[in-house]
């Protein structure tokens, strides 16, 4: 089933705009002084191990769908407002996110922190509110992947020294 919802996610993310290399583009923005010599293969590896751990599964897939469902105009009043609107005091998006993250430890959860305030990269353009498409949960989810990556990547040093010294991942 993992590889089913990895395979899921990664289609989703990919019809609204979101792939492998944006996310990874963020990584790499969080992480340059942290982890010297970080590519893209490496931060990509990173994600897919995010996405590939059943909870960070299960709290995108959820957020993306009442994405999907809210563009479709399919919620009930009023979360249909509330998410057409993304309320400012509606914080459930943010909490989802926060949930994903400290999945990997405090490390995600300060990025995550950070780079959805600062709306880095994809992140900026997945909150242009001006495009007509809702994403209320994806623009966190997304930034919630890239942290949970970073953190993957600060929890798995001799994987990352030994891809270093080899050039290999698995």
């Amino acid at each position: 089933m993992d590889e089913q919802y990895y395979n899921h996610i990664v289609r989703n993310l990919n019809q609204r705009g979101v792939k492998m290399e944006d996310i990874a583009e963020i990584v790499m923005f969080l992480e340059k002084e942290y982890v010297h010599g970080l590519d893209q293969t490496l931060a990509i590896y990173a994600i897919k191990k995010v996405l590939h751990k059943r909870e960070a599964q299960n709290a995108i897939m959820t957020g993306i769908e009442l994405d999907i469902l809210a563009e479709k105009g399919l919620l009930s009043s009023p979360m249909q407002r509330i998410m057409k609107t993304d309320e400012s005091t509606y914080g459930v998006d943010e909490n989802l996110a926060i949930t994903l993250s400290s999945l990997y430890g405090s490390v995600s959860v300060t990025n995550y922190g950070y780079v959805d305030k600062l709306k880095h990269g994809i992140l900026g353009k997945l909150n242009d509110k001006s495009t007509g498409k809702i994403n209320v949960f994806l623009d966190d989810l997304v930034g919630a992947i890239a942290a949970a990556a970073c953190g993957w990547l600060a929890h798995n040093e001799t994987k990352v020294a030994d891809y270093f010294a080899t050039g290999e991942l698995d």
